[in-house]
């Protein structure tokens, strides 16, 4: 059965372009990568950074500094 961990949460195409470019496939993936660093991706608004953060927060994870 797979986790929520294991898949990205649900952003614009867009932006889940612009993790997928970057390696990023998965919420797992994201944990420790720093909001100023996924902000610069191309594709990448506050609208999908605040619903990654809201995601990883329900894990008591969090994006990185």
């Amino acid at each position: 059965m797979n986790s929520d961990l294991d898949t990205l949460p649900k952003i614009s195409a867009p932006a889940t372009r612009a993790l997928h470019n970057a390696g990023y496939t998965t919420l797992r993936d994201l944990v420790g990568v720093s909001r100023a660093e996924l902000a610069e991706l191309h594709g990448m608004g506050p609208k999908a950074l605040g619903i990654i953060e809201s995601a990883l927060e329900e894990h008591n994870l969090t994006l990185g500094r």
